[in-house]
């Protein structure tokens, strides 16, 4: 067995048929990778035979004294099952990369542990997960893959959409807070379209702080995915807006005033007039809101007659599935939401397309504390698993040092 370079095309041929294939174990991620600080190349694993049996894009930077740290996004495409040839590949790995002074690989295979449902319930296990971490451990990995939070790379959970659905089924499994979410971001106007120009300027503002990324790694990902790539926004029609804004404020002081009435009824009830009360008092609060929205909804029709985009998304088409690689709402208008509707509005297009599944990315694996100050990703994970969403974990990063004394020595001046 042997290590050699691969080009691109070589690569992209091997890993579009591999069980572990994954839209960052491509060529294309390699290039926008090398285009802010990193280099990046790609190895084939050959057998005696001189069939090509795994492969792997690394992305690396030199750290200290041209010493380097590479990293294999979502895992070096291989049979990990089989214990003899994994230790076969770590030598090789030794020699090949530690010659080009690699301290350090990282790896996290895309392989599920196992799948869940919406409340964290393991519907499925991935029976060989234990075996391939023991392996990995027994050639000299070590295993970071145990926090229930995020990694240092790639997130170890994340939350799925299964389509091929009638899409009336879908929208029934959501969850009814959900639902009525998606339903008022209509009444409030709001839109979702797909940007046919691909222009992530306006993504940028949700998004840049978030990811911390440059505006002009969107644009990079989006010259190197080409079509695989789709940008929604997420836009308030302003007429819309005050019109569904009357419409609200009026339907309800229609309704608050029926409760007066009824409650100035003399021959109803005493315990029947509380709780018609009571229903005018919330009716009350929500004729405020109405009033509030409508004064807003009028300035800004004003301001901004043309409509105004308030949130947006950018998604990745892999392997017959979409991945919603960033999104991000506008601060000001994250009462309206535009997050809820712009996953519905892909949910309804990519079923209609086909796809297998949505990929929501991230969640986090604390599914049992429902306290927000102690976890304080569970507006995070509420905000996708309320879709019905099936939940994949996946086993997590393994580090293999290659070159122990650089790489102690590293980490020591690291530490000062």
């Amino acid at each position: 067995m042997k290590i050699v370079k691969l080009n691109p095309a070589q690569f992209d041929r091997f890993a579009s048929n591999h069980r572990y294939r994954n839209y960052q174990q491509t060529s294309m991620y390699g290039e926008v990778m090398a285009k802010f600080g990193y280099r990046s190349q790609f190895l084939g694993i050959v057998n005696e035979y001189n069939k090509l049996i795994g492969a792997t894009l690394i992305i690396y930077k030199e750290v200290w004294r041209k010493n380097k740290i590479a990293y294999a996004p979502r895992g070096i495409l291989y049979n990990y099952e089989d214990l003899d040839a994994l230790q076969d590949l770590v030598g090789l790995l030794r020699k090949t990369l530690g010659k080009q002074d690699f301290m350090l690989l990282r790896i996290d295979p895309f392989i599920p542990l196992t799948i869940r449902d919406y409340e964290g319930n393991v519907l499925n296990i991935n029976e060989k997960g234990n075996e391939i971490i023991n392996n990995l451990e027994a050639v000299g990995f070590e295993y970071l893959g145990k926090n229930l939070y995020f990694e240092s790379e790639k997130p170890r959970w994340e939350a799925l959409i299964l389509l091929q659905r009638d899409i009336r089924e879908i929208f029934a499994r959501i969850d009814k807070r959900t639902r009525n979410k998606i339903r008022r971001a209509k009444s409030n106007g709001l839109v979702v379209e797909k940007d046919e120009t691909k222009n992530v300027n306006k993504l940028f503002q949700y998004v840049g702080k978030k990811d911390r990324k440059p505006l002009a790694f969107y644009r990079q990902m989006v010259d190197c995915y080409g079509e695989d790539i789709d940008i929604y926004y997420a836009k308030i029609k302003t007429e819309n807006y005050v019109i569904n804004s009357r419409r609200n404020y009026e339907k309800e002081q229609e309704y608050n005033d029926s409760l007066a009435e009824k409650i100035q009824d003399l021959s109803i009830d005493p315990k029947e007039r509380d709780n018609y009360l009571n229903k005018k008092m919330e009716s009350d609060k929500l004729i405020t809101a109405y009033k509030n929205s409508l004064l807003k909804a009028t300035e800004l029709l004003k301001e901004r007659p043309d409509g105004i985009i308030v949130a947006g998304a950018m998604v990745i088409k892999y392997d017959n599935a979409a991945y919603i690689y960033t999104e991000g709402v506008d601060s000001a208008y994250s009462n309206i939401n535009a997050g809820a509707l712009i996953k519905w509005q892909l949910i309804e297009d990519y079923n209609a397309l086909g796809f297998k599944y949505i990929n929501l990315n991230a969640i986090v694996g604390d599914f049992e504390n429902k306290n927000p100050k102690k976890n304080p990703y569970l507006g995070l994970n509420e905000s996708k698993l309320s879709f019905n969403a099936t939940v994949t974990e996946y086993i997590g990063e393994f580090d293999i040092v290659l070159n122990s004394f650089a790489y102690n020595v590293y980490k020591k001046m690291n530490k000062e």
